[in-house]
């Protein structure tokens, strides 16, 4: 009798170098902003100022200017699109994923229909899309005049429902650097001058995913990008994929020619902004947090900077900003040796190189975690 075939067990540490391989984070990519955002499918963009981060911790020579003149020129977008958070994303992803996952954005629709009972959806989206095309609008003054049709619809229901049922959007100068501004919204197609496709089939985003996230399962997907019943299209990529187990049993699925390092290859300090999508887009984090540092990152709503030693989460860090002065400061979760610090002092010089403003000192402190 033939013995069952299993597939091959790679361990948490292997997942993590791979993972860490795929997201540009073991040496700094020679990348241009553009196409780092568009490997990555995307940067967590709840804050104004964590994409720019992001791309310094993986990019070779970044200059924040750069990925704030993509934005300028409509090349890359502010959208509410993954796991029903703002992203920062190319406009040929804006269009796509966008849409592809919509059947989220109606699904926590769903969670706000008591607020909009008496609500007419289909003239809710007709004008909000009016308004936010005749001029971008911030979302008071779309709650304002939504309101005006239902005033006895609750006004955040009314604002969610214009976010789910139309791709909105951040105009500039809303995410730029060291300029920003208040939110205002439009419509993708209006900021973009591009129709948006129908929604697509999601094989595509599959290949994709797994090429910046990988190895991955099903649930590691989902947990990415809000969607659910995606079994299908793994099961029509199976053919070209290979597939693998963790240490739990679990099948993880992956492109057969991407990178997947020795568990021992160097893993060099990285400093990563709050929300960062590698910590974010797999079922099972355990491959770059460790059990011990789940529940330390977060305070209520607030998530902090994290930086990652030796390929796991190891501790937090914060920045002050004077006119005198850029401070950085690293609070491990455990003790460091001299070794690390250096490696640590190293790795946070070269981002504040990149980061801190021109002809501004900055310096390097360690600190420790409080509570």
């Amino acid at each position: 009798m033939a013995s069952k075939t299993t597939n091959p067990v790679l361990s948490t540490r292997a997942l993590g170098r791979a993972t860490l391989a795929r997201q540009l984070l073991l040496a700094p990519a020679a990348m241009s902003a553009e196409d780092a955002v568009s490997h990555l499918l995307g940067l967590q963009a709840q804050n104004t100022k964590p994409p720019y981060y992001a791309l310094a911790a993986r990019l070779d020579g970044f200059r924040p200017e750069e990925l704030s003149a993509l934005m300028e020129s409509r090349r890359v977008a502010r959208i509410v699109t993954l796991r029903s958070t703002i992203h920062t994303h190319t406009a040929d992803d804006v269009l796509t994923l966008r849409p592809l996952v919509q059947a989220a954005r109606d699904r926590e629709l769903t969670l706000f229909r008591k607020g909009l009972d008496g609500v007419d959806l289909d003239r809710l989206a007709f004008l909000a899309r009016e308004l936010v095309e005749e001029q971008p609008r911030t979302p008071k003054g779309i709650r304002e005049a939504l309101l005006v049709e239902w005033p006895q619809a609750d006004p955040q229901a009314l604002s969610v429902a214009a976010r789910c049922l139309l791709p909105l959007v951040q105009v500039t100068p809303r995410g730029l650097w060291r300029r920003s501004g208040q939110v205002s919204l439009t419509t993708a197609e209006t900021w973009l001058g591009r129709t948006a496709a129908p929604a697509p089939a999601p094989d595509d985003t599959v290949l994709r995913y797994l090429a910046a996230f990988g190895p991955a399962s099903v649930k590691d997907m989902q947990t990415w990008c809000g969607l659910t019943r995606l079994r299908d299209a793994f099961e029509r990529l199976r053919p070209q994929l290979l597939t693998f187990q963790d240490e739990h049993g679990t099948e993880l699925f992956d492109l057969p020619d991407a990178p997947r390092p020795d568990e021992d290859t160097p893993a060099p300090p990285r400093f990563l902004p709050e929300y960062d999508n590698l910590l974010l887009s797999h079922a099972d984090r355990g491959r770059v947090v460790p059990s011990d540092a789940r529940n330390r990152t977060w305070k209520g709503n607030q998530a902090y900077s994290v930086f990652l030693l030796d390929g796991l989460l190891a501790g937090l860090w914060r920045l002050e900003e004077t006119k005198e002065r850029t401070t950085m400061t690293v609070q491990p979760f455990g003790p460091t040796s001299r070794a690390q610090r250096t490696e640590l002092t190293q790795e946070a010089e070269r981002m504040l190189g990149a980061m801190a403003p021109q002809g501004i000192p900055y310096e390097v402190r360690f600190g420790t975690v409080e509570g």
